[in-house]
């Protein structure tokens, strides 16, 4: 089902608290894409220039690691991918692959630089938007990383033990 534009980007975590005005004048900035099964919005190390909102279908984001995708979240309806690159301006930290056929709003960073320009109070409820948004990720991130490290510390503390418990195996 294709969630309205309008509607959908009212509801997106990076647009909350915008005026009506400020998401038309987004929209009008941005545009409409259809992105098939299996093609890439974008690629880990490319420029970043936008970020991209469901519409529709379901992406993944992953990196490559010794040769093989890792898959590190799986993006639906209503979820936004590529605001890093707008914050920091650095290349794409990962890739998003279209799991399944997808419709997306393609948001440039060059609308957000005329909002700025028309409309700083705006801009940066944007900006705030969107550093929530990474904060939040990163704090999923981090507890991920905090679990695993606990993993393999117990694995590490399990073979410690059987090590001094058998020392002569």
């Amino acid at each position: 089902m294709l969630i309205d534009q309008t509607e959908l980007i009212r509801k997106t975590p990076v647009c909350g608290g915008l005026k009506k005005q400020t998401l038309q004048f987004v929209l009008s900035q941005s545009e409409e894409l259809e992105i098939p099964a299996e093609e890439f919005f974008f690629r880990e190390g490319e420029t970043g220039d936008c970020l991209y909102v469901i519409r529709s279908g379901t992406a993944v984001v992953q990196r490559m690691w010794n040769g093989q995708a890792i898959v590190l979240a799986r993006i639906k309806p209503g979820d936004c991918v590529g605001e890093m690159s707008l914050i920091d301006l650095q290349r794409r930290f990962a890739s998003v692959v279209a799991e399944s056929d997808c419709s997306v709003i393609r948001i440039p960073y060059t609308a957000l630089m005329k909002l700025c320009r028309t409309d700083m109070e705006q801009y940066t409820m944007v900006m705030m938007n969107l550093g929530r948004e990474v904060s939040r990720r990163l704090r999923i991130a981090g507890e991920r990383l905090f679990r695993y490290q606990q993993e393999l510390d117990q694995h590490w503390f399990d073979d410690q033990l059987s090590f001094n418990a058998y020392p002569d195996c």
